[in-house]
Formats: structure tokens, C-alpha cells, sequence
């Protein structure tokens, strides 16, 4: 039997599917650094409190200001994905609101407005608040945008393993709240995704302190931000990757065994399974070609051992498996690769920081500098793993994407809009890129010493 048809372009679900896709992942390029940085802030600013050191305020105030050009960035962004749930994805919506639309409601309520409260109290109010009270809008900062990721998280976790729900004339009814909020798939996908955001942080911050130290610059700052970018972001590349990427993949492997299968162009079951490291998807052959493989790898980190199953392609429907198997496929491979990149660029870093000789490292000071854009293309791989692998469904198990969309409205109208999307978001591009890249000019004050 040949493989599944892929979507089309003629198929009206793939313009809603290209649309929300492009834009979320636009707006997420902003909150996983401001969800990063907002960890940063908070970190300095107790340095600061218990140091005396003003070089950590300085550094707290600079990054602030980057963090307010972000989230107004993340929010102007974020609104027209709120509004596809309506125009784009109104079968969706009228299924799954009962359930979804609490924790989106949730985080809006609750976390954004407690994020948004305080934000203009960290960048602005240095000077009219103590230094506990800024410290303290410094937290509440953080805590708002972490508390934020919880909610849309969940929102995810449900679609990708549903809980807590009941079916009540035939749509989805919050059931148990509990059960859906601290959903074990909520709970690892998010500290996988914080994890992340931090990996994110920790490189713009080491590659801002790179570009400093290497244009003779705020050297002081540029030493700080070095050796805090380079230290946390190898704390967080290992967490990215264990335990939280580990459980994640376990989890993949328990729920979603084909979305495993398709992650890893695996189409025969059995023991002892070979986790590929390079190679090229052939649906059509069902095969992988040119592969390099590590046998009993796959095995052990879905199941804890070599001698458990892993069960390939074939072993399931046809019309269960992912409509891209090979956008799957290198999605899933170009994440854990850059991933194990970072771990080793980090902890490369971090070693020659504790000798003391990082700053006089020229190579490795512009690997740092030029690495920054890296996490970001990692985070757009996972998120599409993660919503790729989970196709053919909107909600796993349940509710099917071609029963999604809204057919009230025309592939015509899906791509006009989209191509105002992409004009509006060049243009906000080159606004972001204006604001930061004047920061960045400016660069940290000049009165403190870092």
C-alpha cells in the first residue's frame, strides 16, 4: 500500500494550517526571550541586593530595556493568534472552547495583566521604587510571563494528550480541572519549553557580551554577561535535554507511539531500535536513505531499555499517520542536534571561563557571538515536532484537523490575509530590529562598573 497523500495546496485546511502557523511562530520568536530574560532580571537583581554590586544593577537595567521592546513585540503578535481561533478554526473552537478556552481566558486574566502590570515598574521605576520594591516588580515580572507559558502550555498538552474532559452533546466540557491542569504532558512539555526560553537568553545574552568584549566595549558588563550567559545556558541545555527532553520522548513513545515512529522515519518494529543520526526519509519506499544509525539507542531513551519494541509505521493505519512525515522527520532531527550542540559550545565556554581564559579566546568569543540565532531555530523545530507529530488530530484521539477549519472561509481569503501578515510582520521586523539594535549602540551606562 502506497503512503498517505500529503495535504495540498488545493486543500482550504492547508492555508488556515500555513497561516497560524507563520504567525505563531513569528510571536514566539519574542516571549521565549522575554520569558528567558525575565529569569536573568530577576537573578541580577538579587545579586545586586546581596552583593552590593552595581555592576548587576546595571546589567538588570540594560536587559530590561530589551525585554520591554520584546513584550510589546510578543503582545502585538499574539493578539491576531487569539483571533484564528475564531475566524480560522471556529469548528475547533465551538468543540474544544469548553475545555481550552479556560486556560486561555486563564492566561489572560491572570498572568498577562500580572505580567503587563509590572513591566512598566521594572523598566521605568528604578528610580522612584527601593531597591526591594524593584527587586520585587522584578519577580512579579518573571512569575506573570512563567505563569503566562503554564496556561498556553496546558492549552497544548491537552490537544497533544487530552485529560480532565468530558463529551457533552457532542463537544468537549471541563470535567475535572485538576486532571487538566496538572496534565503529566502539561507539566514536562512546560519545563522543557522554560528550559528552552532560558537556552534562548543565555545565548543572546553571552553573544551581546561576545560582541562587546570583541569591539573593546563595556568591558566590565561584557565579562558578566559572558560568564552568566555561558554558565546558565549549560545548566540549561542539560535540562533541555535530560530529564525533561528524555521524559518528553517517553512520553511520545507511550502516547503517541506513531508520532515516535515518524519522528524517526522508523517503519519496521523491533527490539534493540537505532536511533538515527543522519539520513533521509523515503516515505514512498518506506525507508531511510544513506542512514548512519546508533543501534539500541532509540530504544533505550523510549523505553528505558534495549530489549523493548519499537514499533515502526507499518504497524499502524494509514490514516493515523502524520500528514509530513519528512518535515516531521528533519524538524525533530535539526532540534536535537542544535541541542547537543549547545551543551557542547556551552560547556566549552563555561570551562575556559573558570580558567579565566574565555575573554582572550577570540574564536570561541565569536562562535558565542555569531551562535545566538541557533536557539531560536531550535525552538521553531520543536514546536513544529510537536504539532506535526500530532496530526492528523487537533486534539489526539478525538477530533481530527480536517474537521477543524472554517469552511466559511475561502483559500483566497486565508491567503490574502496572510500575505498582509507578512508584510505587517516585516515591517514590525525592522521596527524590532531598530529598537534593539539602538539599545545595543547605546549599550550599557557608563557611570557604574560592572
Amino acid at each position: 500500500m502506497l503512503p498517505p497523500e500529503q495535504i495540498s495546496v488545493d486543500d482550504p485546511s492547508f492555508w488556515h494550517r500555513l497561516q497560524f502557523a507563520f504567525t505563531i511562530i513569528y510571536h514566539y520568536l519574542f516571549p521565549q526571550l522575554t520569558m528567558g530574560l525575565a529569569l536573568f532580571i530577576v537573578l541580577w537583581k538579587w545579586r545586586a541586593l546581596r552583593s552590593g554590586d552595581p555592576g548587576y544593577d546595571l546589567a538588570a537595567r540594560f536587559w530590561s530595556k530589551i525585554f520591554g521592546v520584546n513584550f510589546v513585540l510578543g503582545v502585538v503578535t499574539g493578539v491576531p493568534m487569539e483571533f484564528q481561533f475564531g475566524t480560522n478554526w471556529a469548528r475547533f473552537s465551538r468543540y474544544s472552547a469548553g475545555v481550552i478556552g479556560q486556560t486561555l481566558a486563564m492566561e489572560g486574566m491572570f498572568a498577562f495583566f500580572l505580567e503587563s502590570a509590572f513591566v512598566a515598574a521594572l523598566v521605568f521605576g528604578e528610580r522612584k521604587l527601593s531597591r526591594r520594591q524593584h527587586f520585587g516588580a522584578a519577580c512579579a515580572v518573571w512569575a506573570g510571563s512563567w505563569l503566562s507559558g503554564y496556561f498556553i502550555v496546558a492549552t497544548n498538552a491537552f490537544m497533544q494528550h487530552p485529560t480532565g474532559h468530558a463529551l457533552l452533546d457532542g463537544v468537549l466540557v471541563l470535567d475535572r480541572p485538576f486532571q487538566f491542569l496538572l496534565n503529566p504532558w502539561a507539566i514536562v512539555e512546560y519545563l522543557h519549553t522554560m528550559m528552552a526560553s532560558v537556552v534562548t537568553a543565555s545565548f543572546v545574552v553571552s553573544a551581546v557580551g561576545a560582541f562587546y568584549y570583541l569591539r573593546g566595549q563595556h568591558q566590565q558588563q561584557a565579562r558578566l554577561y559572558l560568564k552568566w550567559g555561558t554558565r546558565v545556558g549549560l545548566v540549561a541545555s542539560i535540562l533541555v535535554a535530560f530529564p525533561t527532553g528524555d521524559r518528553q520522548a517517553k512520553l511520545v513513545a507511550e502516547h503517541q507511539p506513531v508520532t515516535l515512529a515518524a519522528m524517526e522515519g522508523r517503519f519496521e518494529s523491533g527490539e534493540n531500535a537505532e536511533l538515527t543520526f543522519i539520513g533521509q526519509p523515503n516515505v514512498r519506499e518506506r525507508r531511510i536513505d544513506n542512514a548512519i544509525k546508533a543501534p539500541m539507542v532509540l530504544s533505550i531513551l523510549a523505553y528505558g531499555t534495549p530489549k523493548r519494541s519499537v514499533l515502526g509505521l507499518n504497524e499502524f493505519p494509514l490514516d493515523t499517520w502524520p500528514t509530513n512525515i519528512e518535515l516531521l522527520y528533519y524538524s525533530f532531527h535539526v532540534m536535537a542536534g542544535l541541542g547537543t550542540l549547545f551543551i557542547l559550545l556551552t560547556g566549552i565556554s563555561t570551562w575556559l571561563g573558570f580558567r579565566g581564559v574565555l575573554e582572550q579566546k577570540r574564536p570561541v568569543l565569536w562562535l558565542l557571538m555569531l551562535a545566538f540565532p541557533f536557539p531560536y531555530i531550535a525552538t521553531t523545530a520543536g514546536w513544529m515536532t510537536a504539532e506535526l507529530g500530532r496530526q492528523p488530530w487537533l486534539v489526539y484521539g478525538l477530533f481530527r484537523t480536517a474537521d477543524g477549519y472554517s469552511k466559511s472561509v475561502s483559500s483566497g481569503n486565508t491567503l490574502f490575509t496572510l500575505i498582509g501578515f507578512t508584510g505587517l510582520y516585516f515591517v514590525l521586523g525592522l521596527v524590532f530590529l531598530f529598537l534593539v539594535g539602538r539599545e545595543l549602540a547605546h549599550g550599557p551606562d557608563q557611570e557604574a562598573h560592572g
